[in-house]
C-alpha cells in the first residue's frame, strides 16, 4: 500500500531544465493524489508545477561553443622528411599494432570489470531469505511473544481493534492500517512456497519461522467470517479493513498521524461486508485452504482452516443452488460501507479470478472435485475478466497467471482427465506464452534488465518478484518430468536455463545489481535505503510515548531511520532504474507484505537444494505434497 504524505493534489513537469521549446520538446507531466501514493500522468503542463529532480544531465548552450580564440595556430608545419621508405612502413605498421593491442586490452578491460560490477560475487540467498522473512516480523499486530520477538523496536499493538475480537494480523506497509485483501493473498503466497519447497526452509532452518508467520496470518483470516447464522441481519459478514484514513471530525487518524503502532490511541473503525464481496471471499478462501495444508500434520488445526473455507465458499460460490436469496457477486470496493477508504489502496478490478483462486486451492485442501469443477468452469470467465494492464502480471489484484500455474501442475502430475483436460490444456499454454513473454526482447525492460510490466506505474519490484518465483517453479516442474524445455505460440522455444537465468536476473537486480549499484532490501548489501517509509522504523525506540503531533519531526527528519527494517523490500526504481531514498516519496520507499511475500516466494525457488538429501538431482521440490489430500480421496474411490 502507497500513501503519500502530500497535499491533496500535487502536480509534477519532469524533463530537462534547458527544455525551453515545451510545445516541441519531449516532455512528461505527472501529478500525483492523496489517496494513490504514486506520479500519476497529466495530461498537459497546464495543471503541473515544474519540478528539477536533477536525475539528468543538463543540455549546455551550443553557443557557448568556440567563443574564445584558440591557444594555438590554425596550422603547424613540422617539417618532416622521409629518408627510408621501408623503415617508415615498417614504423607506420608497429604504431598500428600497438594502438590496436592498446584498444584491444582497453576494451577487455572494460568488458571485464562491467561484468565483475553488474555480475560480482553470487548473492547469499540465504541471508536474504532470513531476512525477508523478519519483515513479517515486524509487521505484526497484537501481543507479541515476548520470548522469540526478533525485531527489538517493536511491542504489543492495536489490543482493542474491532473491541478486541480482531487483534492480531499484519500491518500492510508504512503505515497502521490492517487490509484483509492483500493480507490473504500474503498467506496464500507464502503457503504455496512452503507447500512446493518445505524441504529448502527446512535445510536453512526456517521451516518452523514461516510457519509461524502463516499461523499469525490465518489466525487473523479465521475472525474475519462470521456465518449469517451467527449474525443479527441473516447474513454473513467479512471484515475489510481495520484502522483508517478518515475518522469523522477527529483529525487523528491511520493516515495522518506518523505514530508507531504502540503509541496509537486514536479510535481505529472496523469497515464489513456482506457476502457480495467475492474477491475478498475467495482469496481468503484460497489462504485458509492452501494454509491447511502448510498444517496437515496438525489435523485439528488443518481441519478448523478447511471447514471455515469450505463455509465461505459454500456462501460465496454457489449462487446458482440458491437463486431466490437476491445474492449479486461483486468486488469488496464496490460498496463504500466495505472497501470505500481500501479503493484508495487495493482496489480490486475483478471477482471471478479469486473466486476461482479460491477454488483451486479448496480442491488441493480437501480433494473435492467439486471445487475443481467449479474453477475450470469459471476459468475463461476469469480469463476474460482480467484487464488488459494485468495480462501477464501475478499479484494481489490479479491471480489468472498462478491459477493456470497451479491447473497446469494437476495435468502435468496428477491429470483427471474428463471433464477438465480442456481447462488443463488451455492452462498449459497460457503458462507456455507467459513464460515467452519474460524472455522475449519485446517486453519492457529497464537498461539495467528489470522487466517493467507495468510502465507507467510504481512498485515494480512486487512484479517482478512474482515472476521470477512462477519462471523458477515452472522451470523445476519440466524438470521433473525429464524436459528440457518448451514452446511458444510463434515457434520459438525456451530452455529451462532461460528461464532460470531470467528468474535469478531479477532477484539479482532487486539485491543489487543494478544501475544505481542499490540493494533494494534493507539490511542486505552494503548500499540499500535509509529513509524507508515506514512509522515504526523512523521513531526510535525509546520507551517513550510519542504523540500524534510529534511524528511529522519524525516524518521530516533528513537522518536515516533509527531503526532498521531488516528485510523489507521497497517498491523500487522507476522505469529509468532511478530510485530516491526519500522517505517523503513512498513510490520509492515504502515496503508492503504482499511484495515482500512475492519475494519470500522468489527466494526460496532459487535457493539450492537441501544438502542433506540422498536423492539424486533432487531439486528441493516437493512433487506430490500438494496432491496429499487429493491421493486420500482417490484412493477411497
Amino acid at each position: 500500500m502507497s500513501e503519500p504524505e502530500l497535499s491533496s493534489s500535487s502536480s509534477f513537469y519532469i524533463g530537462s531544465p534547458m527544455d525551453t521549446d515545451t510545445e516541441n520538446s519531449e516532455q512528461l507531466y505527472v501529478h500525483s493524489i492523496s489517496q494513490a501514493g504514486r506520479l500519476l500522468p497529466s495530461s498537459s503542463r497546464w495543471n503541473s508545477i515544474e519540478v528539477d529532480f536533477n536525475l539528468f544531465p543538463h543540455a549546455r548552450d551550443p553557443s557557448t561553443y568556440g567563443s574564445l580564440p584558440s591557444r594555438y595556430s590554425k596550422s603547424v608545419d613540422f617539417k618532416l622528411t622521409i629518408t627510408n621508405k621501408t623503415h617508415f612502413k615498417r614504423f607506420v605498421y608497429a604504431a598500428g599494432a600497438i594502438v590496436f593491442l592498446i584498444l584491444l586490452v582497453s576494451l577487455l578491460l572494460h568488458f571485464l570489470l562491467h561484468n565483475k560490477n553488474q555480475h560480482a560475487a553470487p548473492k547469499d540467498l540465504t541471508l536474504a531469505l532470513q531476512n525477508a522473512l523478519l519483515f513479517f516480523d515486524a509487521q505484526k499486530s497484537g501481543v507479541l511473544p515476548k520470548d522469540i520477538n526478533m525485531v527489538k523496536f517493536r511491542g504489543d499493538s492495536g489490543l482493542n481493534d474491532g473491541n478486541s475480537s480482531l487483534v492480531g494480523g499484519f500491518y500492510d506497509s508504512g503505515n497502521n492500517i490492517k487490509f484483509s485483501f492483500p493480507t490473504a493473498y500474503t498467506i496464500t503466497l507464502l503457503s504455496w512456497s512452503v507447500i512446493e519447497y518445505h524441504q529448502k526452509y527446512e535445510d536453512i532452518g526456517e521451516l518452523d519461522h514461516i510457519k509461524n508467520i502463516i499461523k499469525w496470518g490465518s489466525d487473523y483470516l479465521l475472525k474475519l467470517f462470521i456465518p449469517a447464522n451467527q449474525t443479527s441481519t441473516g447474513s454473513s459478514t467479512l471484515f475489510s479493513q481495520v484502522g483508517s484514513t478518515s475518522n469523522g471530525t477527529s483529525p487523528e487518524n491511520d493516515l495522518n498521524c506518523w505514530q508507531r503502532p504502540e503509541d496509537m490511541r486514536y479510535s481505529r473503525p472496523v469497515f464489513s461486508c456482506d457476502d457480495t464481496a467475492s474477491d475478498l471471499a475467495g482469496e481468503i478462501i484460497a489462504a485458509l485452504s492452501a494454509a491447511s495444508l502448510v498444517f496437515k500434520e496438525d489435523q485439528k488445526y488443518s481441519t478448523s482452516l478447511t471447514k471455515t473455507a469450505t463455509e465461505l465458499f459454500s456462501v460465496v460460490a454457489n449462487v446458482e443452488e440458491d437463486p431466490g436469496r437476491g445474492f449479486i457477486q461483486g468486488t469488496y470496493t464496490m460498496k463504500d460501507d466495505c472497501g470505500g477508504e481500501a479503493r484508495g489502496f487495493y482496489n480490486s478490478t475483478g471477482y471471478m479470478d479469486e473466486l476461482v483462486w479460491g477454488g483451486t486451492w479448496l480442491f488441493f485442501a480437501t480433494g473435492n472435485t467439486s471445487y475443481l469443477r467449479y474453477a475450470t468452469e469459471h476459468l475463461v470467465a476469469a480469463q476474460n475478466e482480467e484487464l488488459s494492464i494485468d495480462k501477464g502480471i501475478f499479484y494481489w489484484n490479479n491471480k489468472l497467471t498462478a491459477i493456470e500455474v497451479l491447473l497446469t501442475r494437476l495435468r502435468f502430475f496428477f491429470d483427471l482427465g474428463y471433464p477438465y483436460e480442456e481447462s488443463f490444456i488451455l492452462s498449459t499454454n497460457s503458462v507456455d506464452s507467459l513464460m515467452c513473454s519474460y524472455l522475449s526482447p519485446t517486453t519492457h525492460k529497464t537498461q539495467g534488465g528489470l522487466i517493467f510490466l507495468k510502465p507507467n506505474d510504481y512498485g515494480s519490484l512486487e512484479y517482478a518478484a512474482t515472476s521470477s518465483f512462477l519462471s523458477k517453479l515452472y522451470s523445476d516442474y519440466l524438470d521433473l518430468l525429464h524436459r528440457s524445455g518448451s514452446g511458444c505460440i510463434d515457434g520459438a522455444e525456451f530452455s529451462l536455463q532461460q528461464l532460470r537465468d531470467f528468474s535469478i536476473s531479477q532477484v539479482n537486480y532487486i539485491l543489487g545489481d543494478n544501475p544505481m549499484g542499490m540493494s533494494y532490501m534493507v539490511g542486505f548489501g552494503n548500499n540499500y535505503p535509509q529513509h524507508v517509509h515506514h512509522r515504526a522504523a523512523s521513531i526510535p525506540w525509546d520507551n517513550q510515548w510519542h504523540s500524534c503531533s510529534e511524528g511529522s519531526k519524525w516524518l521530516n527528519s533528513e537522518e536515516s531511520n533509527p531503526n532498521e527494517l531488516l528485510g523489507a523490500m521497497v517498491r523500487g526504481p522507476d522505469q529509468n532504474d532511478m530510485f530516491l531514498d526519500d522517505r517523503h516519496k513512498p513510490w520509492f520507499t515504502e515496503p508492503t507484505i504482499s511484495s515482500n511475500a512475492g519475494l519470500v516466494a522468489a527466494l526460496v525457488a532459487l535457493h539450492d537444494p537441501p544438502r542433506k538429501s540422498n536423492d539424486v538431482g533432487l531439486l528441493g521440490i516437493d512433487n506430490f505434497g500438494i496432491f496429499h489430500n487429493v491421493h486420500l480421496i482417490t484412493q477411497r474411490r
